[in-house]
């Protein structure tokens, strides 16, 4: 069989045929030939949050995608490694035949548990089409799909059928989150009508199990017994634990409850200089995107003046040097450098300027009456950025009060279905995890996504109408200027300043052989005794 790795830096258009290829995360051995761990052999992990959501066609948060792709199948995978790539995984054929039509053909064989049978093209087509039919918060993930074609004479092929060109279909929505493949019968069966089975889910198909989960303590994951595919699990088991702050999580490993963490800015310059005994230490570029932002809804902060004042009064070198202790660099907008759409220089410098602040605060009417708010998750990074904003501000004479919240609170303080805490959030630290792609960056600011990921409810026309060209414009340089423009629409609207993508600093005993995607993002299947 030829085999033939599509790297995502080349283009869209790929030919994947054959077996997994060989790589890092590879095992092409025959199942009775499978060199697998050593019994009763665990691994436990941090994770910076708690997963929420198991059902791949309406997830939330990188963290539980950690935990679908030991679960489920997908038709290809990341390849772990520097550079951003994929193989193939359920996909024994996975071919782009034109701008619009994406053949694929499984694997035979690949079972789901529970009894519910052999993986088909049926699974496929209900997998990816009940995004759509449900309306997820995901659905723009597959954006412009149009359905999936069955193969009248193969049970194992079909066509996924687009009603334009999308770009990002091979760096995210084919080997991330959405395109995971669940048992139709299961999921029928599970819900009656294809919809979210949120944290239960009915079938699994991938080299491990969801054995056990205790909600803010861990996730136990347990060798799946009707796994047939090429990818042995390396771990009987594996606990990811948890943990909101990664100083936490740092004093876990060194007492030895944790094999792999992911390494605090301000805690690397320490652990490179004097490192835990039997422990690897490596660094990788972070597609994160740190900034603040201004609720335009708020009866406060709806006042633009007010917004520019409080950009241009927040210094980000001095964050830097705070939070991050010099670690990481000053960002220029959500698009991290190296990606298609990464801006130079941000519209207003990174070290602000306190002149121009305290004219647009005269334009405003002066400080608010009362101290404005600035929400932020309880972790030592983030407690410290809001702190330093609060300090900054004070130097105009706005004053900040500092809400603390768990993750639990956090991450729905600016849903609408949650309530109407919305309405008084006003400032706020977020940080979101990005793909390599720039839509998985601005998608979450468009107007459909007020209430839901856009919690500064920046709504604009224009920047709607960029986002969707976006997606089909093959053109590169084309492409880029579209997002760069997107970015100085979010930065003009005064409900954005751009702070970091920090970096991704990662530790592990010297037992492990880890599986990481180029961002450092744990892809556990991959993992295996040293």
């Amino acid at each position: 069989m030829t085999k033939k790795i599509h790297t995502i830096t080349l283009g869209r258009r790929g030919f994947l045929q054959g077996a997994v290829a060989t790589g890092l995360a590879a095992g092409t051995m025959p199942l009775g030939q499978a060199i697998w761990a050593a019994e009763g052999a665990m691994l436990n992990a941090f994770s910076y949050a708690d997963i929420d959501k198991l059902d791949p066609g309406f997830y939330q948060n990188g963290y539980n995608v950690d935990v679908m792709n030991c679960i489920y199948h997908k038709l290809a995978r990341y390849v772990p490694g520097r550079e951003w790539e994929i193989e193939n995984e359920a996909a024994e054929e996975l071919e782009q035949v034109d701008d619009t039509h994406i053949r694929f053909r499984l694997k035979p064989g690949i079972m789901f548990s529970g009894g519910y049978g052999e993986m088909t093209a049926e699974d496929v087509k209900f997998s990816f089409e009940r995004v759509l039919e449900h309306d997820s918060p995901v659905k723009g993930d597959w954006g412009p799909l149009k359905e999936v074609q069955l193969d009248p004479d193969d049970k194992y092929a079909g066509t996924i059928v687009l009603e334009k060109p999308f770009q990002p279909l091979w760096t995210i929505t084919i080997p991330y989150g959405v395109g995971h493949i669940v048992s139709k019968k299961a999921v029928m069966e599970a819900t009656g009508d294809g919809g979210d089975f949120g944290m239960k889910p009915p079938a699994f198909s991938g080299p491990y199990i969801l054995d056990e989960w205790k909600p803010n303590q861990y996730v136990k994951l347990t060798r799946n017994p009707d796994y047939s595919g090429e990818l042995k699990p390396g771990y009987d088991e594996i606990r990811i634990i948890p943990m909101d702050d990664e100083k936490v999580a740092e004093r876990a490993y060194e007492a030895g409850d944790l094999d792999y963490t992911g390494i605090s800015l301000s805690s690397l310059s320490n652990y490179k200089a004097n490192p835990p005994a039997d422990t690897t230490i490596k660094e990788f570029p972070s597609l994160y995107y740190v900034w603040v932002g201004m609720n335009i809804d708020n009866e406060v902060t709806g006042n633009e003046d007010l917004r520019k004042a409080i950009q241009w009064a927040i210094n980000v070198p001095q964050i830097m040097d705070a939070a991050y202790f010099g670690e990481a660099k000053p960002s220029t907008g959500l698009i991290a450098p190296g990606l298609t759409g990464h801006r130079e220089k941000a519209l207003i410098p990174p070290e602000g300027d306190l002149d121009k602040a305290r004219e647009y605060l005269e334009k405003a009417g002066g400080p608010p009456a009362q101290p404005i708010t600035i929400d932020t998750l309880n972790a030592t990074t983030w407690k410290t950025i809001a702190e330093v904003i609060q300090a900054q501000l004070g130097q105009i004479g706005i004053q900040v009060q500092v809400n603390v919240q768990d993750s639990g609170s956090f991450w729905t303080l600016g849903m609408e279905s949650e309530g109407d805490r919305w309405k008084n959030m006003q400032l706020v630290v977020n940080r979101f995890s990005m793909m390599p792609d720039p839509f998985y960056a601005t998608t979450w600011f468009t107007s459909d996504q007020v209430g839901i990921w856009n919690w500064e409810r920046f709504s604009n026309p224009e920047f709607d109408k960029l986002n969707d060209e976006a997606l089909s414009e093959a053109d590169k340089d084309k492409r880029a200027a579209m997002y760069r423009k997107m970015q100085d629409l979010m930065e003009e609207s005064g409900a954005y300043r751009f702070l970091t993508h920090e970096a991704s600093p990662v530790m592990y005993r010297d037992s492990v052989e880890p599986a990481l995607r180029p961002d450092a993002r744990p892809l556990y299947v991959g993992f295996k005794p040293a």
